[in-house]
């Protein structure tokens, strides 16, 4: 039987398969890919915690919906997505290294194109994700806000997880318990 962890994100109740990372940590996996209603709702949460931010920043792939929402929320023209790996169009961009994630078990690289880096410019940003937990990827998009030029304002996230409930410096909807 299939085992799951029950969230409430702002009056909206998700169901989480629990899942065994490599490294044997059981996690509530949250997901927003083909989620439309569940994305919806985070977004529209999450904007209310952002606007008076000048821009957006997300990591791809499962942030990008999201920043969508709230970008669209927020009446925002354009908001910067950090890549994973180097495209075509991110020749004259910049990048920075990071650890490794919980999901991901090793270290990983983000890249900016130059467009990006225009956007965050002298502008006070805001960093949009899903979910927080050991700190990796946020602290990859912090670096990237800096080299790029721009002020890190506020770091928003659907769910802390674990210990991540406890740090001063980010706001979120819910919290997650690592199991």
């Amino acid at each position: 039987m299939d085992k799951f962890f029950t969230v409430d994100i702002k009056g909206y109740k998700a169901d989480l398969p629990i899942l065994t990372l490599p490294s044997g940590i059981n996690i509530a996996f949250f997901n927003l890919h083909g989620a439309p209603a569940l994305t919806e709702h985070c977004g529209k949460q999450l904007a209310k915690l952002c606007d008076d931010c000048d821009v957006l920043i997300t990591a791809e792939s499962k942030g990008l919906q999201l920043t969508h929402v709230v970008a669209r929320e927020l009446n925002m023209p354009f908001y910067a997505v950090a890549r994973k790996s180097k495209k075509l169009y991110i020749q004259d961009g910049v990048s920075v290294a990071y650890g490794s994630s919980i999901t991901t078990g090793k270290a990983q690289e983000l890249f900016l194109s130059k467009h990006d880096v225009d956007l965050l410019k002298g502008k006070n940003v805001c960093i949009v994700d899903d979910v927080i937990s050991t700190g990796e990827s946020l602290k990859g998009l912090e670096d990237l806000v800096k080299k790029a030029g721009g002020n890190v304002y506020k770091k928003i996230f659907v769910l802390a997880e674990g210990d991540a409930k406890d740090r001063a410096d980010i706001e979120y909807l819910a919290h997650i318990p690592l199991l």
